[in-house]
């Protein structure tokens, strides 16, 4: 069994920027219609949205490509999620804010949260926002909380496995990778439910396979983990 920092390693390593059109959206295709809309709207709607789901859902994936849009659009946004100790003031020249993890907030990053909330609504600005929890279930302040479920509301769910194993299949097939079922099961039961790492991972076997000049088994697959 490779050690679960070879697996931590290789999934930080595989990280590209995650887009809208990398989304494998499954059952959640009305959020990603939703955002589709919403991103590449330059009047894009001030009613807030707020996606929730268990973790490998795809909240952080698709509030990162909201982000990409938005800046390839030449525009500035805010950016607030569970790691930032000392969030920074609104800015007025942000076109919106994307607040992550907010089912992890402390009382300083919710009162940050807060304020951006209230100016980027005084000014006609963009609020979406991801959690593990229904808004009425999150253990945040009253007026932070309200105010993040009174909008738009999707909740994202996790694909099946007999979905990630299609689309999986699918990916390998696009890129001529035959792919043993021995070999599904394995990354299927070893690695992240999150489609978008999975896919990440066929991409980064595909390279190893080429270079060492053999099919992909799960051998190669720990050769890789253990020369990563």
């Amino acid at each position: 069994m490779p050690p679960v920092m070879k697996q931590i390693a290789l999934d930080i390593g595989l990280a590209r920027a995650p887009t809208l059109a990398s989304y494998c959206a499954g059952p959640n295709e009305a959020a990603l219609a939703h955002l589709r809309l919403w991103a590449g709207s330059p009047t894009r709607s001030p009613v807030p949205t707020y996606l929730w789901g268990e973790s490998g859902s795809g909240k952080t994936h698709l509030l990162t490509a909201v982000a990409e849009v938005l800046r390839e659009q030449g525009a500035s946004v805010g950016w607030l999620d569970a790691s930032q100790a000392e969030p920074p003031p609104f800015d007025e020249r942000w076109a919106a804010v994307l607040m992550d993890e907010v089912h992890l907030y402390t009382a300083v990053q919710q009162q940050a949260a807060f304020s951006w909330f209230v100016q980027a609504q005084a000014l006609q600005r963009g609020v979406l926002a991801a959690g593990e929890l229904p808004a009425a279930d999150l253990k945040l302040r009253e007026d932070l909380r309200t105010r993040l479920g009174w909008g738009h509301v999707f909740h994202l769910q996790v694909l099946s496995e007999s979905e990630r194993r299609a689309v999986l299949r699918q990916a390998a097939d696009a890129r001529g990778l035959f792919l043993a079922d021995d070999v599904m099961d394995y990354m299927l039961r070893r690695f992240s439910r999150d489609l978008g790492s999975l896919i990440q991972l066929l991409e980064h076997l595909d390279a190893y396979a080429l270079q060492a000049k053999r099919a992909i088994t799960i051998p190669l697959i720990r050769s890789m983990l253990e020369n990563d």
